[in-house]
């Protein structure tokens, strides 16, 4: 790879704005955040809503108001989650593909996620993918542990390449539950995705402290990045993230070091297969 696609993921659903005064909840901090990212370097945007109360929602009308306003302020990638919260039915979460994103996420397998369990059965794992197919929206397929590689091959051997023709996977590591955020876990997977079509790419996410020697081990293993405050709340040791435009400056930085300048969105839709048939 001679770049580096820099994904940000500015809001989630796990931390409560009354705690992180930066995160960006309503519709004009998120599309605010998302347009400094951008002019920064990041070529895509993972998004999670709030309503009105800064609480996960899944609501319709506000995705598709939300996918909307990043398109007319933005030219970055739109991936909403499919995750939502970790109480959110499988029927809302099969909805956010109506708001018609560019890309979403299909996570492939349960997981204990902290002290929750998200969970993500065989069934909706392949109604989720086939529905990607049919409406032509990328999927970024999230894993949390090695063996979802493997129910990622055999997903694909059975219902075929998702929309666009590429497959990427995002490494996300550091969950409590999940595999670490260490070199060794990321070499494991790097090795697992051999199995897998051979032009498929990685990014990797690296929750919490794991957030830096994940970015580092991507980098040096040929991988992508994702940041931003749904996975990490801390810039350093004892130093709270003011800003997702912090996390963004710091992943172009590495990038640039590591010889691999960030993507512009126009590289980054041709090597993800965004708009692409």
């Amino acid at each position: 790879m001679t770049t580096t696609v820099i994904t940000v993921a500015p809001t989630g659903a796990e931390s409560a704005k009354s705690d992180v005064p930066g995160l960006p909840v309503t519709l004009d901090e998120l599309v605010h955040t998302a347009a400094e990212c951008a002019a920064l370097g990041a070529s895509v945007i993972h998004v999670h809503v709030r309503d009105d109360d800064a609480a996960p929602t899944l609501d319709p009308g506000r995705l598709r108001a939300t996918v909307a306003a990043l398109r007319q302020r933005t030219d970055l990638i739109v991936q909403l989650s499919t995750g939502g919260a970790v109480t959110d039915s499988e029927d809302d979460r099969l909805a956010v593909l109506d708001a018609g994103p560019d890309m979403a996420s299909c996570t492939m397998g349960t997981v204990n996620f902290g002290d929750d369990v998200f969970l993500n059965r065989w069934e909706f794992i392949i109604e989720l993918h086939t529905r990607m197919q049919d409406r032509g929206i990328v999927p970024e397929y999230e894993i949390f542990d090695l063996g979802q590689l493997a129910a990622l091959q055999r997903l694909l051997s059975r219902y075929g390449l998702p929309a666009g023709g590429h497959v990427h996977v995002d490494l996300v590591m550091g969950v409590p539950g999940g595999m670490p955020g260490t070199i060794d876990a990321l070499a494991a997977c790097r090795q697992a995705l051999r199995d897998l079509p051979a032009a498929t790419t990685f990014s990797a996410t690296g929750i919490g402290r794991s957030s830096v020697p994940v970015m580092l081990a991507a980098l040096s293993g040929g991988g992508h990045l994702r940041v931003g405050m749904e996975d990490t709340l801390n810039y350093a040791k004892g130093q709270p993230v003011e800003s997702n435009m912090q996390l963004v400056a710091r992943a172009v930085s590495l990038a640039q070091l590591a010889q691999r300048p960030a993507a512009t969105v126009r590289q980054a839709r041709e090597l993800l297969g965004v708009g692409v048939g």
